[in-house]
């Protein structure tokens, strides 16, 4: 009865709060917002902070800000390293949700990797309460994408996911909506951007920022060979001599470049797969995997899991919005809500 007063008065929420993208999802709305993890701040003279910008605003920042102002990332490799930044930035994305004062705070379903700590949990939790949650769950973000795939996680046969996010690849395999086995890297799109920058400076003498690098990794990269070779001009600043210079590149030397952190990427799910029970394994053959997550939209990346396995890869509807949308889909039923988050 109380919980049904309760949420005749407040929103409750589900957020993905991702390293490189926060989702936030209304019950009853679906998906308010889907905004860049980056917050803006001026730190002044006492090293006192205060926010300016989040988001999208914040992100067009990054690398351009003047002396005073940093565009910061409060989360690395899933998890919160700038607990007072991501507490901002929890609070401005409750606040766009609701649109309006609420009296009674909303009730909150946050995403977060299989493998972090009881304290970096902690650190999630406590963020979300200090920016104004009345009661926080923790959902596990491969059974969020997997709900959020549509995959049958209730019946009795393996369904494997992969999430691959901006700090973290989440593999793992479900059955009776449980997690049997779960893999977590700690690479994703992040690795990927690194990869790139890296040989911009080492091929080519261009030092080439955060935004640049992604913006390749959108237009160029690919997992697998591609039909037709890309080609793009790319801006940076020459590291010889210190002026700007413009350097024509191509979508093969982009695969070639970020070949490491695809490979420890196929190798987290070959791990999976080889602690997988056999009678699971047997679905998986039928089945296939699920790829989800911003990482699912990288060019032929469901052709060289595909090619490395051997098994069917399928990309979810919405690879980006997938963990948003599952742990929204648990919102409606409370009772599922804290079977689904029980083990957090």
């Amino acid at each position: 009865m109380l919980d049904w007063f309760y949420g005749l008065f407040s929103n409750d929420l589900a957020i993905d709060l991702g390293t490189a993208t926060t989702l936030v999802y209304v019950r009853g709305r679906g998906i308010v917002s889907c905004e860049p993890s980056v917050v803006a701040v001026y730190i002044d003279q006492r090293n006192v902070r205060r926010v300016l910008a989040v988001g999208r605003e914040a992100k067009e920042m990054l690398g351009r800000t003047p002396g005073g102002i940093e565009a910061i990332r409060p989360m690395r490799d899933g998890v919160i390293a700038d607990f007072e930044v991501t507490e901002a930035m929890l609070r401005y994305f409750i606040a766009r949700a609701h649109n309006r004062r609420t009296l009674i705070r909303p009730r909150i379903v946050i995403c977060v990797p299989h493998g972090i700590t009881e304290v970096e949990r902690r650190a999630v939790r406590e963020s979300a309460e200090s920016a104004g949650a009345r009661e926080v769950f923790l959902m596990e973000e491969p059974m969020a994408a997997a709900i959020g795939a549509g995959m049958p996680i209730t019946e009795p046969c393996g369904n494997m996911i992969v999430d691959i996010g901006g700090g973290t690849t989440e593999v793992a395999v479900i059955s009776l909506s449980g997690v049997v086995y779960s893999k977590s890297a700690k690479v994703g799109g992040d690795k990927l951007d690194e990869a790139i920058k890296d040989h911009m400076k080492r091929r080519y003498n261009l030092l080439i920022g955060e935004r640049t690098a992604e913006q390749v990794k959108i237009e160029l990269g690919n997992a697998y060979p591609l039909p037709e070779t890309l080609t793009m001009q790319v801006k940076g600043r020459d590291l010889v001599n210190g002026i700007p210079k413009t350097q024509v590149i191509n979508s093969d030397e982009i695969r070639e470049a970020m070949s490491e952190p695809l490979t420890a990427i196929a190798s987290a799910i070959r791990e999976a797969l080889e602690g997988t029970p056999p009678e699971l394994s047997a679905d998986i053959v039928d089945k296939g995997i699920m790829l989800a997550g911003g990482g699912a939209l990288l060019k032929n990346i469901d052709v060289m899991i595909r090619e490395e396995t051997g098994l069917p890869v399928m990309i979810a509807e919405d690879p980006i919005s997938a963990v948003v949308l599952g742990s929204g889909r648990v919102l409606d039923d409370i009772n599922l809500l804290r079977t689904s988050t029980a083990q957090s």
